[in-house]
This record gives C-alpha cells, sequence and structure tokens, in this order.
C-alpha cells in the first residue's frame, strides 16, 4: 500500500497507508473498534478499492486486474461465514475451491481438490467430523474448518478477520496452536490477522500494526510495536505490555491514589 486513502459517505477511514508485507511474514493489526482494520483488510483482500494511493497485491495493481482470478491466491477467514445451507465440514472446506459460501450449481470437485480437503482438515484435527453438518459443529470447530477453507487452493496470502470472535478460552487457545502449526507447515505463507486483543495473537507473529482512527500509528517488528508506550498511544489508554513464553498480555495501569 502507498499512501492510502479511502473515503466513504464523506467520512475518512483509511489516512494515508503505507505499508509492504513480504512472504513470510505473519503481521498482527490491532487498534481500537472503528480504527479501519476491517477496511484495511478488505483491500488486502481485494474486496474493495482505494479512494487514494495505490495497493499491489501478489504483484497485481487493484484497479489494473481481474479480481477474481486475485481472490483466488487469497485465503479469507471471516468468523462471521454467511452459510445457511446444510454442508457438511468437508462441503464447506471445498467451498475454498471455488471461493463461494455455498456450492455452486452443477460443479463437481477435482479428486486433487477432494485429497487437498481431507489432508487439510486431518492437519487441523477435524478428520473425524469431516461428514458432520456445519451446523452441528462448535464455534471453535467453525474456526478451524474456515482456516482449512481458507487454505484449500493454496494460497500465498491468508487474511483473518478477529477468527477468535465467540470463542472461550479454550477453544481460543485451539485456535492458536492450529495458526502455529499452519505457518509451520507453510512457511513462505504470508498472514495479516486482525484483533484488538493482544492475547489473541499466535506465537509465530513477527510483525505488527498499530491503527488509530484511520491512521497507521506505528509498523515494524512485533517486539518494536508491541511496547507500553505503543499499544497505549494507540488505544488511548495507559496499558502495560508484557511478553511471556511468545505471548502477550495488557492490562491497565492503576495510578495509586494519594492519602491524607
Amino acid at each position: 500500500m502507498d499512501r492510502v486513502d479511502v473515503v466513504r459517505g464523506g467520512k475518512t477511514l483509511l489516512n494515508k497507508i503505507s505499508l509492504a508485507i513480504h512472504a513470510g511474514e505473519r503481521w498482527a493489526l490491532l487498534g481500537a473498534n472503528g480504527a479501519g482494520k476491517s477496511t484495511l483488510l478488505g483491500l488486502c483482500g481485494a474486496l474493495a478499492h482505494p479512494t487514494r494511493g495505490t495497493v499491489d497485491i501478489l504483484g497485481k495493481r487493484l484497479g489494473r486486474v481481474d479480481i477474481r482470478e486475485l481472490r483466488e491466491s487469497i485465503g479469507h477467514v471471516n468468523p462471521r461465514h454467511p452459510l445457511h445451507s446444510a454442508l457438511t465440514t468437508e462441503e464447506v472446506v471445498l467451498t475454498g475451491a471455488t471461493g463461494t459460501v455455498e456450492l455452486m450449481s452443477r460443479w463437481q470437485p477435482s479428486d486433487h481438490e477432494r485429497a487437498r480437503a481431507d489432508q487439510l482438515i486431518g492437519l487441523l484435527g477435524m478428520g473425524s467430523k469431516s461428514r458432520e453438518l456445519w451446523t452441528t459443529l462448535s464455534q471453535g470447530e467453525r474456526g478451524r474448518v474456515l482456516i482449512a477453507r481458507a487454505l484449500l487452493p493454496n494460497p500465498r496470502l491468508l487474511l483473518l478477520d478477529e477468527p477468535s470472535t465467540g470463542l472461550d478460552v479454550a477453544a481460543r487457545e485451539q485456535l492458536l496452536d492450529t495458526l502455529d502449526l499452519v505457518h509451520a507447515a507453510q512457511p513462505d505463507l504470508a498472514s495479516i490477522l486482525v484483533t484488538h486483543h493482544l492475547e489473541e495473537l499466535p506465537t509465530t507473529t513477527t510483525h505488527a500494526a498499530l491503527l488509530r482512527q484511520g491512521s497507521l500509528e506505528s509498523e515494524g517488528s512485533v517486539n518494536e510495536v508491541l511496547t507500553t508506550e505503543l499499544v497505549s498511544q494507540c488505544f488511548d489508554y495507559p496499558l502495560e505490555v508484557a511478553r511471556n513464553n511468545d505471548r502477550w498480555t495488557a492490562k491497565a495501569i492503576r495510578q495509586s491514589s494519594a492519602t491524607g
């Protein structure tokens, strides 16, 4: 992204964003609600175009490329997946081959696509639920299925929009372990994970960017960006940031009151 602005309805959602993400880098995109995280992720996923500035994804510039073809190289995980049909786990994963929510009419997966789906379902610990209906899965299980779906076309870029939404602690930890497993298995895969909770970052996170009111406050190595000073500034609140065993936490800095 080079000096990207996004304006909708007269409101500036992103302001002069310049950001470069390379193969094998695992980025965390953090900021308060309304900071512009999902808008920025939509640009990365070729789901929207900038008002001003340029966006180049996998060597292709938005506005000069068939975005349907470009999206085939991008895996997108949205926990609010709008599926309404009674599809099985395997069928949901196979929709990743067509980039659609539902199975396409008269479309049949190839033997290679079926084998790839089975491999990913097993890798993400869902082998025993391959034939179970999506509607019967827990929120955590659905999250793992959606990651398998996103990985089916062997994308070069993986986008995760608040993947821990609605998960309890155990399911969240299982999801983060899954993401670490994916990165270990595919070291050249670039990823961007959107969240506003430091506790939801995988241990394999390498870089971070902080968004505040549509502007990029800081970006770079995760150790340089996720500091007490920068995170507090981003969220407009005094926070103490700590890292332990490659996991991050943030808690409020409580001011001691003076006594008479």
